[in-house]
């Protein structure tokens, strides 16, 4: 290029630089105007200043609009993503990265990338002071390259050069994140050719560390301020909870101890617990008889590993034992309802201790009824004072000694409890009734006339926990009789279990002869006739002798040819004969045992047709 001749050309290229300056040509348009030499060189200068500053204001725009979108995000991994989007845009690089300081293991970790390809670039980890990143990080300066790979300035290790070269990387320019002396992290632009960066760009780029540490650092802040208020918001539900419960559980309290004072009883407790639950509640004995109810409920069969004082939960059921001790008293149970809080599940269980305590106290007054019933039933068996004396005692029980009664002796099996029988058996008694022990026996005074029905009625409803034997005596009236219905009972019941009957219920005109022997005044006349009753009649009506046939079919040794030679008639007519004392009888009939008892008839009655 040569410089313009004479005057006008040098005015002429004066003014066509002018023109281009104006224009806003770049340098190189500017450089190649023929002018003078010193007016070219000036105009360069001014074109390339303003390039400078138009690249700055350029920067700053972007910076700014990139400060804008970043405070717009609240997540943190979008911020991280927003700012290498806008690194590589800025510089023109074809990728960015920016890695995050780990306190814990003295390193920097891949965080986030953009325009990345290798997986093992985006998860590799920089120790301080290896490759570019880690001179980054240890010295928290800037460093660039155009030529990462024979620049020696770098500590090359296998496992960040291995990632690098996958990547394909040449150049590289990192800067520090730092707030306040903070290291926070790098932020990286790299190509995959040679290229130096210049001083605006390193520049460009720490100016977006910066903006990008800042907003990391604000983005954590906000949300460790958002934990915190969650938290907050969380701890508060829970006091509201937990005060709600204190709340529920104060009115539950209220409504047990108002419903104690007051007199109620386990029933009122179970309504109760119904209503503050909105659900159904039961209670049952340990027997397993139902004691209370509301509507609705549904008492499981089986309910497995249920324990004192905790709430056990089984298909939309929840059982509590209610014990004292290691006694188990009964079992409650709840249902009907959605899941049970941990307010509700305090209540059942406060309610299971206060039944707990109904329960004692309703055990301590049937006690102390039961002792005073014990010295009544004494009084009567020892027949002391007048008997008009005794019949009044009698009366403050309830009982009636002038209406017709039976005396019942009850022995329960080893394992029964005798306090525990004497309970039963009142309750089977109900109210006319008067329940004692005697001697480890539990002795009843029933209204009624039919001593046998009695016993066998009182042996299965006291039974069902074991076996127990009754003996019954009766009808009586009076109080004198009652000393030797209870001898008589007692031997009625000691037989019963010697015969192999435990468990079962009977008078002692019901064991045949064995009653006979027990009995206090027997009646022989009584037992001919329940064991050969059936044979008389038939006689008496038709005029036959099946009674004398049967005896001598057993004097013949039960043989009906030797029988018809005593009786002088034909073998068929004894066979026939016995037919029909079998049709009478019923089966069973020639069994050793019932045998046995025929042949002592047929020698009783012989006795009394003898006096």
């Amino acid at each position: 290029m040569t410089d313009a001749a004479g005057p006008g050309g040098e005015q002429d290229g004066a003014l066509r630089l002018l023109a281009l300056l104006a224009d806003d040509a770049t340098v190189a348009e500017v450089a190649a105007v023929p002018a003078p030499a010193a007016a070219r060189e000036l105009a360069v200068r001014v074109a390339a200043g303003r390039e400078v500053h138009q690249r700055r204001e350029a920067g700053l725009s972007a910076l700014l609009e990139t400060a804008r979108a970043l405070a717009s995000e609240s997540d943190t991994a979008q911020v991280l993503d927003a700012i290498v989007r806008r690194a590589r845009a800025l510089l023109g690089t074809d990728l960015t990265y920016l890695t995050l300081h780990d306190p814990d293991h003295g390193d920097t970790y891949m965080r986030a990338t953009d325009g990345s390809v290798s997986a093992a670039f985006q998860s590799v980890r920089l120790e301080l002071g290896a490759g570019l990143g880690g001179l980054v990080a240890s010295t928290r300066k800037p460093y660039w390259t155009a030529d990462y790979w024979n620049d020696e300035r770098f500590v090359h290790t296998s496992d960040i050069d291995g990632a690098v070269s996958e990547e394909g990387i040449i150049a590289i320019c990192g800067t520090p994140l730092l707030v306040e002396n903070t290291f926070v992290g790098v932020l990286f632009a790299a190509n995959r050719t040679p290229r130096p960066f210049t001083r605006e760009e390193v520049a460009l780029l720490g100016n977006l560390a910066t903006l990008a540490a800042v907003t990391l650092v604000q983005t954590r802040a906000l949300a460790d301020a958002e934990s915190a208020l969650a938290a907050l918001s969380e701890a508060h539900e829970t006091v509201r909870q937990y005060a709600d419960g204190i709340e529920k559980a104060a009115a539950a309290h209220d409504r047990f101890a108002s419903l104690v004072l007051g007199g109620g009883g386990t029933e009122d407790l179970t309504h109760a617990l119904a209503d503050l639950l909105g659900g159904w509640a039961a209670l049952v004995d340990e027997d397993g008889t139902v004691r209370s109810t509301t509507p609705g409920a549904v008492v499981p069969e089986e309910f497995p590993d249920l324990r004192a004082g905790r709430l056990v939960t089984r298909d939309g059921v929840h059982g509590l034992a209610v014990a004292t001790g290691d006694e188990h008293l009964a079992t409650l149970y709840v249902g009907g309802t959605s899941e049970l809080t941990d307010a509700d599940r305090r209540t059942v269980e406060r309610a299971g201790v206060v039944t707990a305590l109904v329960l004692l106290f309703e055990r301590q007054a049937a006690d102390s009824r039961q002792a005073a019933r014990n010295r009544v039933v004494a009084e009567l068996l020892a027949a002391r004072g007048p008997a008009q004396d005794r019949v009044q005692l009698v009366r403050t029980t309830g009982a009636d000694p002038e209406a017709p009664y039976c005396l019942l002796v009850l022995r329960g099996d080893a394992t029964s409890s005798t306090r525990a029988l004497a309970l039963s058996a009142s309750a089977a008694a109900g109210e006319g009734g008067l329940v004692g022990v005697q001697d480890g026996d539990v002795v009843a005074l029933v209204p009624g006339s039919d001593a046998g029905a009695l016993a066998r009625s009182m042996a299965t409803r006291v039974g069902r926990r074991g076996d127990v034997t009754v003996a019954g005596v009766g009808p009586l009236t009076g109080v004198d009789a009652i000393p030797a219905a209870h001898e008589e009972a007692t031997r009625t019941v000691a037989a019963l279990v010697a015969l192999g009957r435990r468990g079962e219920g009977a008078a002692a005109t019901q064991l045949g002869f064995a009653g006979l022997i027990v009995g206090t005044d027997p009646d022989v006349s009584a037992y001919v006739a329940h064991e050969l009753g059936a044979l008389l009649d038939y006689d008496a009506k038709r005029g036959t002798d099946l009674v004398g046939t049967l005896a001598a079919w057993f004097a013949a040794g039960r043989s009906p040819r030797h029988a018809a030679t005593r009786l002088h008639v034909h073998v068929n007519t004894v066979a026939q004969r016995l037919d029909r004392v079998g049709a009478l009888l019923g089966e069973g009939w020639q069994e050793p045992e019932r045998s046995l008892e025929l042949q002592l008839a047929l020698r009783m009655r012989d006795l009394l047709a003898a006096d």
